[in-house]
């Protein structure tokens, strides 16, 4: 469970994030939305560790992250995945060595264990086939392709999930999404939005979504958490949100122009 106390941040005089408190319990897809620059990626940036907060606590499975020493900080990060907006793939890397620098930066360097949690992470973002429908002998012919070829070689939506299935390594706890869809085509987009939905309930994996896109919202989200000049506006489930009367939520529905009910 993630548990953020009083969370402030500033920045010189420019005042990011402003008391917010908010539980995300075990398992639940989780949207944070608002216009740019309202402090969402600060926020997700105080709860991986990347900054330290001005005042307030962030708990996660029960440690204060920021009261940890760097050793303790980075086995509880082993906890987190993260897909970036643009997906981040190294551009001089091949898709296995993508998928697994996670590992080989913590020091794994055994090549059947690589390559067994690869396609394993591979298979569970629909890369690569279930072997038993396929047959091997087709599976290994898939895998041998995949696995050498480079981000250029890509489509925005195979990169993406290339990003999400390297977030998958080791098992995670929680996987962060900043802006997944953003510069997808619409077909794409709701790919992707499947995939996060599929992974949410086959891994029972906490999910924490940055997001402006309210289809993506309305269709995955368990719950959603609005900010407004660095505070928590609004804290309810979707439902909640399409039916809120709230002007600020109303200004933000008709801003990004999606009729979400």
């Amino acid at each position: 469970m993630i548990e953020i106390k009083n969370l402030h941040k500033s920045f010189g005089t420019k005042k990011v994030l402003n008391g917010i408190n908010l539980t995300i319990p075990d398992g639940v897809t989780y949207c944070i939305i608002g216009r740019s620059g309202c402090g969402k990626s600060v926020l997700i940036k105080n709860i991986v560790g990347l900054l330290e907060p001005d005042q307030g606590e962030v708990i996660i499975d029960g440690y204060n992250i920021h009261n940890l020493e760097r050793k303790e900080l980075f086995k509880i990060r082993e906890k987190f995945g993260f897909v970036f907006q643009g997906s981040a793939l190294f551009d001089s890397y091949t898709v296995f060595e993508n998928v697994v620098i996670g590992l080989y930066e913590r020091g794994i360097r055994n090549q059947k264990t690589l390559k067994s949690e690869a396609i394993r992470v591979l298979t569970a973002v629909g890369l690569l086939p279930d072997p038993e429908e396929v047959g091997e002998a087709a599976f290994q012919n898939e895998w041998k392709i995949l696995k050498d070829k480079m981000p250029s070689d890509l489509s925005g939506g195979m990169k993406k999930r290339v990003g999400v299935a390297r977030a998958l390594v080791g098992k995670p706890s929680y996987i962060f999404y900043d802006e997944p869809t953003t510069g997808l085509d619409p077909i794409t987009s709701e790919q992707v939005d499947n995939l996060i939905a599929s992974l949410a309930k086959k891994l029972s994996i906490t999910s924490v979504i940055i997001t402006h896109d309210l289809f993506s919202v309305v269709k995955i989200a368990n719950y959603v958490a609005l900010l407004e000049d660095g505070n928590l506006h609004f804290n309810g489930d979707v439902k909640q949100l399409c039916y809120s009367n709230d002007p600020i939520v109303l200004e933000f529905l008709e801003r990004y122009k999606t009729k979400v009910i």
